[in-house]
């Protein structure tokens, strides 16, 4: 058998480049756009993935015609290849497995007449998920908090995260970027595989000791899915969707940009359903080479009578030798 497919003989590191996205937008989804590869330039900029895995683990959504998602597949219904070249499928799943879940939620000033439809929506989040999910809220103006108190690191009671999430009063300037660095950094203390932060905010930002790119290569280099739900005033200034599609990108997610903030508890519920109804597909590439070149990925499915259907999920990656990357290495450690 080959070297890269026995455990513990090789790490390998998959990177992401920034502007990669799911190809395909999900039910209601925002940034259904589409886009060319990355630039293999080495000053084209690029984000990891995946750290000292030996397989490349892609999470799926396999949606009909009609937007539903699809079920009861099996692993010889799917094609993965990288680079046009078929892959041989290691790792296939289709469980509700317990997921390890941030919502970063946005408390400055100009979020204050939409905090009650956020907080509702957040809440109804929490009541679609998997009792066994390991959840925690990070709340943020000029300053990021912990909902949750410090002697307990997640929940998933109702009651905790609803106050969590109440308990702090929208005001202030908007550290955004920070606040999700310190998410990425939080979800690598779960013991959880499968990791989500759903950011619900405007964009803006004035008050972050991160920049932007930092930002967005930390959270590439994770294995954490970021989903964004954008809420914008036209008169306000700095209201930023570029920005939460780029963080999406980064990760494969998803942004959401609701016309209404009563909309956002539908969009919450629908996350809820996405993240339960994902395929977990993992190859070990033929191409064994970390030469830092950027790797295409297709995945297609084939449903019962022939029929094509859609898949959402990574479009590529940068194979690289280098085994120290981290995801998101806040100096503070998380908490």
């Amino acid at each position: 058998m080959k070297d890269h497919v026995r455990a513990g003989e090789r790490s390998f590191v998959a990177f992401l480049a920034l502007s990669l996205f799911f190809p395909i937008a999900a039910q209601g989804a925002a940034n259904n756009q589409g886009g060319a590869p990355p630039s293999q330039n080495k000053e084209q900029s690029a984000a990891a993935i995946s750290v000292n895995v030996e397989l490349v683990v892609l999470h799926a959504t396999v949606l009909d015609k009609k937007g539903g998602f699809v079920s009861g597949l099996q692993k010889q219904d799917f094609r993965v290849y990288e680079d046009n070249q078929l892959q041989t499928i290691e790792l296939f799943q289709h469980e509700d497995v317990p997921v390890a879940i941030g919502l970063v939620v946005d408390n400055s000033g100009s979020m204050q007449r939409k905090k009650s439809d956020v907080a509702a929506a957040a809440l109804a989040f929490v009541r679609s998920s998997n009792p066994e999910d390991e959840m925690f809220i990070v709340n943020f103006n000029e300053n990021v908090t912990f909902g949750l108190p410090t002697t307990e690191l997640f929940s998933a009671k109702p009651s905790e995260l609803d106050e969590a999430l109440l308990g702090v009063p929208a005001g202030g300037k908007t550290a955004l970027y920070d606040a999700i660095e310190r998410a990425l950094t939080h979800l690598q203390r779960t013991s959880r595989d499968k990791k989500v932060l759903i950011v619900i905010s405007d964009g803006g930002d004035n008050a972050s000791k991160h920049t932007l790119n930092q930002v967005l290569q930390d959270a590439g280099r994770s294995d954490a899915i970021i989903y964004t739900i954008g809420l914008f005033d036209e008169d306000d200034p700095d209201g930023n969707p570029r920005v939460l599609k780029q963080i999406v990108r980064a990760t494969g997610g998803e942004a959401f940009s609701p016309e209404e903030t009563s909309a956002v508890v539908k969009i919450c519920e629908g996350i809820a359903k996405d993240i339960r109804n994902q395929y977990t597909i993992g190859y070990a590439p033929a191409n064994e080479k970390l030469d830092g070149s950027y790797r295409t990925i297709k995945v297609t499915v084939t449903g019962s009578h022939g029929a094509k259907l859609l898949v959402r999920t990574r479009a590529g990656y940068i194979a690289s030798p280098d085994r120290n990357t981290r995801a998101a290495g806040s100096k503070d450690g998380g908490r």
